[in-house]
């Protein structure tokens, strides 16, 4: 595996794994599945300050590059890129809009975060120019977007999903568990249980209902529960084909997101 600042003589076709580093076992069945679409893999690790609206997380977030080297080795990489500030942004920044859909669910709490993400996105595309990009489910909106902006701009780049890791107790895996008490990790096992308990429902109500029983634990701030048609990123109703539960809040000051789809077809009216 190389691990390079400028990307040159990339073999064709790539597939490409964008990330912001502390990388795990999600990061690696990224990487994993971008092995079996492609011999050259390119993983970036590069730390995006215009998707954090708050300094203080930019500056807590974890920066392990030597186990990302390893684990990134470990998973089928032939690339580890790690552009500086310079390469990614030079000259006059041009930000992209993710819209309203940006400034909804996770848009509401975090100000201009997809707007950083879609920004990113775009300039890491024009740079490795992929054939394929492969990224988590766990962030679905994120996914969403840029799915959106791919087929707008770059549509000769296929976006691959990939169904978020868990760990034993059920938690998605995430960069932001290092910073979590081994209290709040057994806290934060309260997402995916209620995801689990609302994504078996059989109807919107009662899914819904379901999703309400996380507010009675004061361990978990809530900033927002809900079950959203897959298609459009809308409100889901009777007429939504394709159903998912997405949740987020905080514990311990730390910001967690989770999904799931809905795994029963819902009863129409």
């Amino acid at each position: 595996m190389r691990e390079v600042e400028v990307l040159t003589d990339l073999n064709n076709p790539c597939a490409f794994v964008p990330t912001m580093g502390a990388l795990h076992a999600g990061h690696q069945s990224l990487i994993r599945r971008a092995r079996e679409l492609a011999d050259e893999v390119a993983v970036s690790v590069f730390v995006n300050p215009l998707q954090f609206e708050n300094k203080d997380d930019l500056a807590k977030y974890p920066t392990t590059p030597k186990h990302d080297s390893q684990l990134a080795k470990e998973a089928g990489a032939t690339i580890l890129w790690r552009p500086s500030y310079e390469i990614i942004y030079p000259g006059e920044l041009k930000k992209l809009s993710s819209g309203e859909i940006g400034r909804s669910f996770e848009g509401v709490h975090r100000l201009g975060h997809f707007d950083g993400v879609l920004t990113v996105v775009n300039r890491l595309f024009e740079l490795c120019r992929p054939k394929y990009a492969v990224f988590g489910e766990k962030d679905f909106q994120q996914l969403f977007l840029i799915k959106e902006m791919a087929a707008r701009i770059h549509p000769e780049i296929q976006i691959i999903a990939v169904p978020t890791i868990r760990d034993t107790s059920g938690l998605a895996l995430s960069s932001r568990n290092v910073r979590l008490s081994d209290q709040g990790l057994k806290s934060a096992e309260v997402i995916s249980k209620i995801l689990r308990v609302a994504s078996s429902e059989s109807s919107l109500t009662s899914a819904r209902q379901a999703l309400k029983q996380i507010e009675k634990h004061s361990s978990f701030t809530l900033d927002y529960a809900e079950i959203i048609d897959e298609e459009s990123f809308q409100v889901a109703d009777e007429s939504s084909l394709k159903t998912r539960v997405i949740i987020a809040g905080w514990i311990e000051g730390v910001r967690l997101i989770d999904n799931m789809a809905m795994q029963n077809s819902l009863v129409r009216a």
